[in-house]
């Protein structure tokens, strides 16, 4: 009899939850009335379970798990002189919070390089690139990420295509070659440097073009590239940029495992590797610096990758979860931002264009297919709702064709922009929403020029009538797409309002989270989007001491004060790993 892998794997997994249980019993027992010495103890605050009863008093954590979570007074059982006790000081604890889709190294680079999120115009941007320039040796590359054009005031005197062209940033560069990430990673801005290095002119440029499959070298008028380059035609630059050497992929590490934890941020699922990445995941590891537990999806871009993996199998961390390799990421569309999501009706700022797949849908019911054999969770980039579509469909088939796997828990990361008809459907066939509310903050106020008012008040940032349908939503901030601060998130998620409060009560408010559900989805349904529900996303005895500690008390202050909330501790693994000095 066929055995199959998934199976096999979610029963080990919730066999290893009920004997860590069991064993916690046992103790107990033998222990007649005397509780056991906690390592440490967490009271006078206010503490959100996620859990059954929601809040308690206090928390007692021995080896790295919950022992208690009660009333205060119960807590002097488990005190001896050895243990260490915190006192909140009337500040809110809850589960560690979870990323649930991020880029973890491209945190830890984005730190190393131009971090253009906060840039306002065109000219501050080549004004930072002057800067770096006069900073830079003749010939350097210069990089960074984060500018989005329909974020700026003024707009560029010149656009094509919705883009700026680069003839300012190649009057401050000339010496140097500069490649600029779009925000939405799905767009990059190079200057005349880089383009000659890459051999892209005029006269080249058609050629180049017609050997693309998924992407566009923008050009003007006159058939002259303009330095923008979207979705796979990023690589035609990309590919002669220098590769970061292994100490600067090393101090992107560490600056990552920072970042996480003085956001509050005790795990984190990274939305595509490779080999190197993982590699140097299990080297961290090994040396004892793997401060941030890491659910890691493989790169669908490498198809020999995942031809490895089939074979050997997921690696699962069953014991702490500290690193599992077990889903693979697909990218298969672009974002709004650069017009690349792919639509079933055309943009409304640019008519005629759909956007477009950026991998062949034959490939995404191959993986899927495979992904159900072989004992790997799917997680396929889907913004677009012809794309979001397209990969239901896939899903779905390769569901109907695999009945014997009960709980794939296949993701659809984004779902930014759903057609109404396929909403009820994630919840039908339990494909979990990894969205992040942040986007729509950020993206509300243009987002509506891509699609129009009708479309996006049907199918955008469809959070309430997912959950309402039955489906798991998780959240996130895709960082280093936005800046890692889950609060920001949180905030999103119950105002539907940019970060700067506008507009009143929100956009499209019905689809607003409550204060439970935001939580919820950082949490306790985050961990459900990684199956490691059973170990922690909830503060119950016999789960990981996974803890964010808040100065304010973000479930019921007024929402305008959610983003004065600052991390004053994380706790993982029973072990401060930051505190606010």
């Amino acid at each position: 009899m066929k055995i199959n892998v998934l199976a096999k794997i979610i029963t080990t997994m919730k066999l290893k939850q009920l004997f860590a249980l069991a064993g916690l019993a046992l103790m107990l027992a033998c222990t007649g009335s005397q509780k056991p010495a906690a390592d440490m103890v967490f009271f006078n605050g206010t503490i959100y379970t996620v859990a059954d009863p929601p809040v308690v008093e206090a928390v007692a954590v021995k080896d790295g798990r919950i022992i208690f979570a009660g009333e205060r007074q119960a807590l002097s059982a488990y005190i001896s002189d050895s243990t260490r006790q915190i006192d909140l000081q009337g500040h809110t604890m809850t589960p560690g919070f979870i990323e649930s889709h991020g880029h973890f190294m491209g945190l830890g680079m984005s730190e190393l390089e131009l971090n253009l999120l906060d840039v306002k115009s065109y000219d501050e941007l080549v004004e930072r690139v002057a800067q770096a320039v006069a900073k830079a040796e003749p010939g350097q590359w210069i990089t960074g990420r984060g500018w989005h054009q329909s974020k700026w005031q003024p707009q560029p005197d010149v656009m094509v295509k919705g883009f700026q062209t680069h003839d300012k940033l190649s009057a401050v560069s000339p010496d140097n070659p500069v490649f600029l990430r779009h925000a939405s990673g799905h767009a990059a801005f190079a200057n005349a440097k880089a383009m000659s290095i890459a051999g892209v002119n005029p006269l080249s440029v058609e050629a180049l073009q017609q050997n693309i499959s998924g992407g566009e070298i923008i050009r003007d008028a006159m058939g002259n590239p303009t330095g923008i380059f979207t979705e796979t035609a990023q690589g035609v630059i990309a590919r002669h940029i220098p590769p970061p050497t292994d100490a600067q992929r090393q101090r992107a590490f560490e600056l990552a495992v920072a970042a996480c934890q003085r956001n509050g941020i005790t795990s984190f699922h990274d939305a595509g590797v490779g080999r190197e990445t993982i590699a140097l995941y299990r080297q961290a590891q090994k040396r004892g610096q793997l401060e941030v537990r890491l659910y890691v999806m493989l790169t669908g871009r490498d198809p020999a990758l995942l031809d490895e993996w089939y074979q050997r199998g997921p690696l699962i961390d069953s014991v702490n979860h500290m690193l599992t390799v077990r889903a693979i990421k697909l990218n298969c569309d672009g974002a709004l931002g650069s017009r690349g999501a792919w639509l079933l009706e055309p943009y409304s700022d640019r008519p005629g264009h759909y956007g477009a797949p950026t991998i062949s849908m034959d490939f995404v019911s191959e993986v899927a297919d495979k992904g159900l054999q072989y004992g790997f969770q799917v997680c396929s980039h889907a913004i677009g709702d012809r794309a979001n579509r397209e990969v239901l469909d896939r899903y779905e088939a390769a569901f109907e064709k695999h009945p014997e796997v009960t709980d794939p828990r296949y993701r659809i990361e984004h779902a930014q922009h759903l057609h109404p008809d396929d909403i009820p459907r994630f919840g039908k066939l339990g494909v979990i929403a990894a969205m992040q509310a942040i986007h729509m903050s950020s993206d509300r106020p243009w987002a509506i020029e891509r699609l129009g008012e009708k479309r996006i008040k049907e199918g955008a940032y469809m959070w309430q009538s997912l959950l309402q349908n039955g489906a798991v939503v998780t959240n996130g901030t895709d960082v280093p797409v936005e800046p890692i601060n889950p609060l920001a998130s949180f905030y999103a998620s119950v105002t539907r309002q940019t970060l700067a409060g506008t507009p009143p009560g929100g956009y499209e408010p019905e689809e607003k989270m409550t204060r439970q559900q935001a939580l919820r989805s950082y949490t306790l349904d985050a961990a459900y989007g990684e199956f490691t529900e059973d170990y922690k996303g909830s503060i119950e005895p016999g789960k990981a001491a996974d803890f964010t500690v808040f100065s304010k008390d973000i479930m019921t202050i007024p929402a305008e004060e959610i983003l004065q909330t600052e991390v004053v501790m994380t706790v993982l693994d029973g072990r401060i790993v930051y505190q606010q000095q």
